[in-house]
């Protein structure tokens, strides 16, 4: 069968190696670590598009998010307030650290919190796994028994792809001190039954029960395979580093078959950087952008764009610089597209329909969206400053139930031009007109007689008549076009260059315009 998109071949195939089932489960999760960056967005997202592929193949879907915040804090971001204090607490589990920002919850919990918030917006809905209360509830007492009775052939699984062999008194756990709450702990001894001892760097040495302690952890590379068997996981992919040869992830291949379970139906992902910052994106560094910062930008149907119309194994960047104009462009293609307003080769169709599809956070609109360029936009908003209603007012036949993703968009370009935007593309109308220059007499006669044009023809003229007005009048009247151009913008925006002129000028409005020269063609 011949799939449409890359999200509908992977839900063939995890139907066709994991057989008919009831339920099938796609799985995702994140150390919270640091604020959850938009590269680690694009796991999330190869998941959720790959879930609607099997649920539009008439599928039942459980979408499982694990927050694995029972990891250990490694290291202090840099962007985060009050250092001195979030240093005393690493080797704990990040769930136990401060969120020095908020004071209202974990460090943890807050760099959850906003992920979850921002999630629905782009239409991704899962069931959030808390893996922290997981292990303090001794949810998982079973499975760390069984990893510990089993730990002889968990090493050699390990040892497979290592090349230094694990010691002999190595042991499938980690534990956190009850006493400092670190993980500075050396496993003395397990009693093959519940029973498990331990020492730590603070002088603390007692035996805990498996059954009901806190504070043991199954290490990173058994408890991923694990929940893979715990949650019969069929799908979850990974980014290249867990997929390289010999990596966690082939590792945990063999792993899960000692649980007796079998691996995931995966896919590997590529990092995303941001234009103009090479490689991958790291939460450590605090040096982040978030979805939040993302939806800043581009609107939720074109943040999923982004990464439905890119193969997961291609690398990408996310621009903020004048490339958010092309992005516009493309997703309005692929819009016009879906709704029969353009055509394209029937060959094609079938995919770029298939992937405006999955771009949408809910379900299509019935109607297409009211489409206005990206540039043309950006322009329409520094003319009216910013002024959403005055936006509206200006479009023409915007329908009630196109105005949501309208004004959305309306937005972001508000947003780009504020923080992004080149200082060339940004502009303002002129309001102030103390210390404004003299023209010389040819060019006060010219700015009259276009003046006079516009008032008789601004209903009726074309953007190209009046582009061919301008070029006449600057010739009768000796002046070179280029100059006369840039005196026009000199006197609308006081910059030499602005957006295409004639345009310009029929957004602008005759009385707007008049209200501006007319300061400068006073006797």
């Amino acid at each position: 069968m011949k799939t449409a998109h890359w999200a509908d071949f992977y839900a063939e195939k995890i139907k066709k190696e994991k057989g008919p089932k009831d339920l099938y489960t796609v799985a995702s999760g994140i150390t919270p670590s640091g604020t959850v960056h938009i590269g680690n967005f694009r796991e999330v997202i190869s998941v959720d598009l790959v879930a609607r592929a099997l649920k539009d193949s008439g599928e039942k879907v459980r979408f499982i998010y694990s927050w694995d915040n029972y990891d250990v804090f490694r290291k202090v971001p840099k962007n985060m307030p009050e250092q001195e204090l979030l240093t005393t607490y690493l080797r704990q589990a990040i769930t136990r650290v401060p969120d020095t920002r908020s004071h209202k919850t974990s460090y943890a919990r807050a760099n959850e919190i906003e992920f979850e918030k921002y999630l629905p917006i782009v239409g991704i809905n899962p069931e959030f796994i808390d893996q922290s209360k997981q292990y303090t509830n001794s949810i998982y007492a079973s499975q760390i028994k069984f990893a510990l009775n089993h730990k002889k052939e968990l090493s050699e699984a390990l040892n497979e792809y290592r090349t230094s062999k694990l010691e002999d008194n190595w042991y499938p756990i980690s534990i956190f001190c009850t006493k400092c709450n670190r993980d500075t702990t050396t496993v003395k001894n397990y009693d093959n039954h519940y029973s498990v001892e331990y020492s730590c760097e603070c002088g603390n040495q007692e035996s805990i029960d498996i059954r009901t302690t806190w504070a043991i952890k199954l290490l990173w590379r058994i408890d991923w395979p694990m929940r893979w068997k715990y949650e019969n996981v069929d799908f979850e992919p990974a980014g290249k580093d867990h997929h390289s040869s010999g990596g966690s992830f082939d590792t945990s291949k063999n792993i899960v078959k000692i649980f007796q379970g079998s691996p995931p139906v995966t896919f590997q992902y590529d990092f995303i950087s941001i234009k103009g910052r090479g490689g991958k994106i790291s939460s450590s560094s605090g040096d982040v952008i978030s979805l939040k910062d993302v939806l800043e930008v581009y609107t939720p149907e074109v943040t999923r764009f982004l990464f439905a119309a890119t193969k997961p194994n291609t690398e990408f960047s996310i621009s903020f610089d004048l490339d958010v104009i092309k992005i516009y462009e493309d997703y309005d293609k692929f819009e016009r597209i879906y709704y029969g307003v353009e055509d394209i080769k029937e060959e094609k169709k079938r995919s770029f329909k298939r992937i405006y599809e999955l771009s949408q956070p809910y379900m299509p609109s019935k109607r297409i969206p009211y489409q206005i360029g990206f540039r043309h936009l950006s322009v329409i908003c520094q003319i009216f400053e910013n002024n959403i209603n005055k936006i509206l007012n200006y479009l023409k036949n915007v329908q009630d139930d196109q105005k949501d993703k309208l004004i959305n968009k309306i937005k972001c370009a508000i947003n780009w031009i504020r923080d992004f935007a080149p200082e060339d593309f940004k502009f303002s109308l002129r309001s102030k007109f103390d210390n404004i220059e003299t023209l010389k007499e040819n060019y006060k006669k010219a700015i009259n007689e276009l003046l006079n044009f516009l008032k008789k023809n601004f209903e009726v003229a074309t953007e190209q008549d009046i582009q061919n007005e301008i070029y006449k009048i600057a010739r009768e009247n000796n002046i070179e076009p280029a100059l006369f151009f840039k005196q026009i913008y000199k006197i609308l925006i006081n910059k030499e260059k602005g957006p295409k002129l004639a345009g310009f000028i029929k957004i602008i409005g005759i009385d707007r315009f008049e209200k501006i020269v007319s300061e400068y063609i006073k006797p």
